[in-house]
């Protein structure tokens, strides 16, 4: 796919978010994840965290939906229930069918006829509402070939056409082809995304604090009883986190090329347009909803910064790996701002001014140099760094 009418090649999104007390993001023995960086401790927010989050919210701004699942015989049998009206026995054998002459390695829980009966693949596999749909339509279309043989072990065969399944499997749309996916047991149905995340930190040594809290037995407090029904303890943290993304534009004009070569005749170019924008938006707007009911993190972030390049992505991670200070009379926003914005003038002259071709950037406190034009709002800031990113070249291309 041709991509000589976009100058722009990356676009930068760098983000300074104040989180009160929060535990966004755990490991596997439910503490809050950390990083040391710069000699000191500070909260991590994994970029696989935050990028679930961005992809949630981002489906429902593009209205497209994907599906990571390893039960794709359920999601196939859901549908020929719901749609087609089907048996739920039938059901979940044509699921398991689809399965089979999927080549995914696959294995059986449950058994054949029962209600818990279901053909799950070894491996998550990222699949396209739309693949859904048309799995479950080539499975309604064929019921002679589901009702000849049960599938009920791993090693059984379908009559389905193992071509047919993997062509649709391997078709893909804008949330797929905009955050990419890894399947290697079927040809060609890997997709390289166009936007990478990393994880966000906190800007300053970060300590975990231990909650210790107790649920009261209502029934207990009525009788006139004390003590607790319930007890344990929790992680939390606070702090300035600094968040970075990006998306390569021509990464993604070549994927969504790639859609429309199998749908038909689209503008690519708009397409791509409005997914950047609802990649930019969703990036700005997302947040990890662990423990949301009890601790409601729900800020907006305090500076919202874009760059649109010529030549790579540039992360201005390094400008903490000096730990931010407070300032006198406590804070780290500001200081965070101060230090971000120093790095920032620095090192865009290092890799050279002439590669950025826009630079603009929103948020709370007074007016700072270094950082591009200011806007006065979020939605302001993505139109303006979506239009300079998709601005012709000069003469035209």
């Amino acid at each position: 796919m041709p991509t000589a009418h976009l100058p722009a090649c990356f676009v930068d999104v760098h983000i300074l978010q104040s989180v009160p007390v929060s535990t966004l993001n755990r490991d596997d023995l439910n503490a809050v994840k950390t990083v040391d960086y710069g000699g000191v401790r500070r909260t991590r927010v994994s970029s696989q965290s935050w990028k679930r989050a961005l992809r949630q919210d981002f489906q429902k701004e593009i209205g497209q939906y994907a599906t990571r699942t390893r039960r794709i015989g359920k999601a196939v049998a859901d549908v020929l229930e719901e749609k087609h009206g089907w048996d739920h026995k039938e059901a979940r054998q044509a699921g398991a069918h689809i399965v089979a002459a999927s080549g995914i390695k696959f294995g059986i829980e449950g058994k054949p006829g029962q209600e818990d009966y279901e053909a799950v693949t070894n491996g998550l596999v990222y699949l396209s509402s739309e693949s859904v749909e048309d799995l479950a339509h080539l499975a309604a279309k064929n019921p002679e070939k589901i009702k000849k043989k049960k599938i009920e072990k791993a090693t059984d065969k379908s009559q389905l056409p193992l071509a047919d399944v993997q062509e649709i499997i391997r078709r893909g749309n804008a949330v797929i082809h905009t955050f990419g996916r890894m399947l290697t047991e079927v040809d060609d149905a890997g997709v390289d995304g166009a936007v990478q995340v990393a994880h966000a930190f906190t800007t300053h040594r970060s300590d975990v604090q231990v909650d210790y809290f107790t649920a009261v037995d209502d029934l207990t407090a009525a009788w006139g009883e004390t003590g607790s029904g319930h007890l344990s303890e929790a992680e939390f943290s606070a702090g300035t986190f600094y968040r970075f993304a990006t998306i390569d534009l021509r990464e993604l004009v070549t994927n969504m090329g790639k859609v429309h070569a199998s749908e038909g005749p689209r503008n690519v170019s708009e397409d791509t347009r409005n997914i950047a924008e609802a990649f930019l938006s969703s990036f700005i707007r997302s947040l990890p909803q662990a423990k949301k009911n009890s601790t409601a993190p729900h800020t907006a972030p305090d500076l919202v910064h874009i760059s649109v390049r010529s030549d790579r992505p540039l992360s201005f991670a390094a400008a903490f790996e000096t730990p931010v200070r407070s300032e006198q009379g406590g804070g780290h926003s500001t200081a965070s701002r101060n230090q971000l914005v120093e790095y920032a003038q620095t090192v865009t002259t290092l890799m050279g001014t002439d590669r950025i071709l826009a630079a603009h950037w929103a948020g709370i406190g007074q007016n700072i140099e270094g950082l591009g034009t200011r806007v006065t709002s979020f939605d302001s800031l993505i139109n303006a760094s979506i239009e300079a990113a998709f601005a012709p070249l000069e003469g035209g291309a």
